[in-house]
């Protein structure tokens, strides 16, 4: 029986994703939707809630609020959580874990707030039955999430259970692998929906390929994934997710191509096993191709999407070189083409010694990273008119490349070092008194003219120091950093669950994600509902 009372949710991403997060959740019919910090809240009902976790490509974990209250200590985290009627959701039989996450000057310590809800649910049942459910860290019946900012505590249940990011296609992986969670994050900013070739050259096990494969061909990311949390919740409904998992109705065919490459023969090999596992061979073309031996582009027009190498933990000895040369095969190779390349020090930006149309701020693990956009045409820039561009570009990049309040902050320190050059070299006139009345520049042939009372000269002061009014420049102006997103009309998309074989049942292990609310509301659409190589 499908139910229809809605409730609040929390969906948690990666941060500098959210805005991509909050489009998807609006394209599956989620109601009050507001952006926060590294989550999207948003109501729903128990069928959206299991749609978010099937169909939501950005999405770390669905979570459901179940309670929230105001402490200062540990004692007050406690006597509250000993008011919840935890029968509603335990048992004695039942297994449960906790998943805390901490933003607070009052408590600063995770596990220590994660016993104390634990001995709350223990004390709780002692004192009805005198026996108590087991605590289980590897796969537990029902996982509690508790956040606390400040003195701010939220109670929630965790409808995923492992993280969203484990899709369960992935058979093994390269030395460094990139998150699925973030190359779905890149192909979405960079607003590639299969609607031309994409290509890969540094794809390592082959993330970037199949999570595009997936968004071409409307796969929802969750299809191969064995097990939900919500699944061994006491009110979950079995008929209704069957309907949502088996629904096929946003599956969408596939004209192009999508092209991987990698220098390294073993990462062939292990993305070749990761694409058959995850059913999309016949649609993504491998092979060991190191990315200077392009010499001429696999289709006349496309996008390349690649995370190529940092210098962190894969150590390339030449990283200026390797840049250098991504920059040179894009330009003679790749006219036509949108490339999207991401990553970490500014110095490898410098090395491609292209002119980005935007950039987009991501974050791959801890590491602060940018996804820059190269238009590839032939000829000089200038000679390339606006007229001439694709839509999105300049008018879109101050609000677009901007995505969060982190990025805009960047983009202005950068701002300020390019104004910050020699006098001599800068196109601003500085106030000259001299100047507005029309007089001429003093030189050594004229008296100069006298500036103050001697008191004044005496202190180094000028007639016109108590009276000159500071300059304001319009790119010195506050800007109140709030970022905005486009609305999604597309439909949730969808897939035949018989070509990927069959479900079943494995462990899952609870992974930790969380953030702090800052609110941005957005309107319901009109549709239904690190670092290294890829």
């Amino acid at each position: 029986m499908i139910e229809s009372q809605q409730f609040p949710l929390i969906a948690k991403t990666m941060a500098e994703l959210e805005d991509v997060l909050a489009e998807e959740l609006i394209g599956l019919g989620a109601d009050n939707v507001e952006i926060g910090t590294r989550m999207v809240s948003f109501t729903g009902d128990k069928a959206l809630m299991y749609k978010a976790n099937v169909y939501c490509r950005t999405a770390l974990r669905i979570l459901k609020p179940i309670h929230s209250f105001k402490a200062e200590s540990a004692e007050e985290v406690y006597g509250a959580l000993k008011e919840v009627n935890w029968e509603e959701y335990l048992s004695l039989d039942t297994t449960f874990s906790i998943d805390a996450v901490v933003y607070s000057h009052i408590f600063t310590h995770s596990k220590f707030v994660a016993y104390k809800v634990k001995d709350a649910i223990a004390d709780w049942f002692m004192e009805r039955y005198e026996k108590r459910p087991t605590v289980s860290l590897t796969n537990p019946d029902m996982v509690f999430n508790i956040h606390i900012s400040h003195n701010k505590c939220t109670l929630s249940l965790d409808s995923s259970g492992e993280s969203l990011h484990k899709r369960g296609y992935r058979v093994t992986q390269t030395e460094a692998p990139i998150s699925e969670v973030l190359a779905a994050g890149m192909i979405l900013k960079s607003g590639w929906r299969g609607e031309s070739t994409l290509v890969d050259p540094m794809c390592g096990s082959g993330t970037i390929l199949i999570e595009a494969a997936m968004i071409a061909l409307g796969i929802p990311p969750g299809i191969h994934r064995q097990h939900f949390a919500f699944e061994r919740w006491k009110d979950f409904d079995q008929e209704l997710f069957s309907h949502i998992y088996n629904d096929d109705s946003g599956a969408k065919e596939f004209k192009h191509r999508i092209i991987g490459s990698d220098s390294s023969s073993v990462a062939i090999s292990i993305a070749e096993s990761n694409i058959r596992n995850a059913g999309l061979k016949k649609y993504i073309d491998l092979s060991v191709k190191p990315f200077q031996q392009y010499t001429e582009p696999p289709a006349p027009e496309g996008v390349v999407i690649t995370n190529p190498p940092y210098g962190e933990r894969i150590k390339v000895e030449e990283l200026e070189e390797l840049y250098g040369m991504i920059g040179e095969r894009l330009k003679h190779v790749f006219t036509g083409f949108n490339a999207y390349i991401l990553s970490y020090r500014k110095e490898s930006f410098d090395a491609i010694a292209l002119k980005h149309t935007r950039r987009f701020f991501l974050y791959n693990g801890a590491l602060e990273c940018e996804m820059r956009e190269y238009e590839i045409f032939s000829g000089k820039r200038k000679e390339h008119s606006r007229e001439e561009r694709p839509r999105n570009r300049r008018d879109d990049t101050l609000l677009k490349e901007r995505n969060s309040k982190e990025g805009y902050r960047r983009s202005r320190r950068e701002e300020r070092e390019e104004r910050e050059v020699p006098a001599e070299r800068s196109e601003r006139r500085s106030f000259d008194p001299d100047r507005k009345l029309g007089r001429r520049p003093f030189d050594s042939d004229r008296k100069p003219p006298r500036t103050g009372s001697e008191q004044d000269r005496a202190a180094g002061r000028g007639a016109f120091d108590s009276e000159r009014k500071p300059v304001r420049r319009s790119s010195e102006r506050e800007h109140d950093g709030r970022r905005s997103f486009g609305r999604s009309d597309d439909k949730p998309k969808s897939f035949q669950k018989k070509s990927y074989g069959k479900r079943e049942e494995s462990s899952s292990r609870d992974q930790k994600g969380d953030g702090t609310k800052k609110v941005l509301r957005l309107r319901r659409s009109t549709g239904k509902g690190g670092n290294g190589d890829s």
